[in-house]
């Protein structure tokens, strides 16, 4: 049997890898605290969840959930947008629905791409991002974010040879893992450079309403509010903490909004009709549910930030995310794998290399703050427990 070329770039994964030192902690008799992964561990709100459950009492939502079906999650979407945003929508060309954002990502290079071309990808950056790349044949030209740079990429690196092969580039701000946040006016800048250089502009967005400073961080459409070059993907996954309904949706260019579902329509119908409307009263009902999220990661980032501090491991407060990107102290600085499985072997507390989001990504890990506070601090506790015998 013969398995794809195109998978070879994909059959080393450090989190499955991190999924397996975890497994092997617990068979040892760990008791873990996973701080690997930025699952919200928060309730989607009630009101949510009443819509969904009268959907599960109307058989027509029991089919299947083709494009037009879903022209009121779309109508949600393009007004809540141009609430958030001021920017003007149009549900039926701008808008689609997407299972997870993820989804997106992974499934636009087929749809940008043809065999050879690049994709300009943050370093690091998301996993899926690169995958769906590989997927499609495509190049990954890795643009290394820095922390003396505010973890934004220099686009003036980018060799012209690349450009001129590129179709596609990817930005994620605010970003995971380094927790970095990008202004209205670096949105601009990027819009510029890929008006002059034939790129679609691709701005993967979760992380819209996690910001501690502000309401809510910029669009990258408010640096083409006429969607010439830009595509932007926002989860409810992290606003509503409905990480596991898998419901999202892409917004922007209709050329490349059409160009998606063309590839869509070969893979899936749309997830169940019922999480669409569950979907619809998160985006037009009360927010309040939203503000509670931002505040209880607040309080945890503060809990967490202190504690590391206290045992000699000084950070970066962030200014959005639900993350804490922390450079490592010696001798671990090269060596982001090893520390992470070293840790939760000895004491059970699991957190992510940098280096699984990219060569850049090396000599940090990422610690997820999906926990209450006290459980942090246990977890911070175990590190300095690890420190002193390592």
């Amino acid at each position: 049997m013969q398995i794809a070329q195109r998978l070879k770039p994909l059959q080393t994964n450090v989190f499955a890898d991190m999924d397996q030192a975890k497994a092997d902690a617990i068979a040892a008799g760990q008791t873990i605290i996973d701080l690997s992964l930025g699952s919200s561990d928060l309730p989607a709100p009630a009101h949510v969840l009443e819509a969904i459950a009268k959907s599960l009492q109307d058989p027509e939502t029991h089919g299947y959930s083709l494009f037009h079906s879903t022209r009121a999650f779309r109508q949600a979407a393009a007004d809540w947008y141009t609430r958030k945003f001021g920017i003007d929508v149009d549900p039926e060309t701008e808008v689609l629905a997407l299972i997870g954002s993820q989804e997106g990502t992974a499934h636009l290079p087929l749809a940008l791409l043809n065999p050879g071309d690049f994709a300009l990808l943050m370093d690091p950056g998301y996993p899926s991002h690169a995958g769906g790349v590989y997927l499609a044949n495509g190049q990954i030209y890795p643009m290394p974010l820095r922390a003396e740079n505010g973890f934004l990429p220099v686009f003036a690196e980018i060799p012209e040879p690349v450009l001129a092969q590129s179709r596609m580039m990817v930005l994620s701000y605010p970003h995971n893992p380094t927790t970095a946040a990008a202004s209205v006016k670096f949105f601009e800048q990027a819009v510029d450079f890929c008006h002059r250089h034939n790129l679609v502009l691709v701005h993967d967005f979760p992380y819209t309403d996690m910001t501690f400073e502000r309401d809510h961080a910029p669009s990258v459409l408010q640096a083409d509010p006429q969607k010439q070059v830009c595509v932007e993907l926002f989860s409810l996954s992290k606003s509503y903490n409905m990480g596991g309904f898998r419901v999202a949706y892409a917004i922007g260019n209709p050329q490349v909004i059409r160009a998606l579902r063309q590839v869509k329509a070969c893979v899936d119908f749309n997830q169940y009709r019922g999480i669409l409307n569950g979907a619809i009263a998160a985006l037009s009902g009360p927010q309040t549910s939203v503000q509670q999220a931002v505040e209880t990661f607040r309080q945890r980032r503060d809990c967490f930030v202190q504690a590391l501090d206290a045992i000699g491991w000084s950070v970066p407060t962030p200014s959005a995310t639900m993350y804490i990107w922390a450079k490592l102290p010696d001798p671990w600085r090269k060596d982001s794998i090893g520390f992470c499985t070293q840790l939760v072997k000895a004491t059970g507390v699991a957190v992510s290399p940098g280096l699984g989001f990219g060569k850049s990504g090396e000599g940090y890990v990422r610690f997820a703050l999906v926990h209450p506070p006290e459980v942090l601090e246990m977890a911070v506790q175990r590190l300095a427990e690890f420190f002193k015998t390592s």
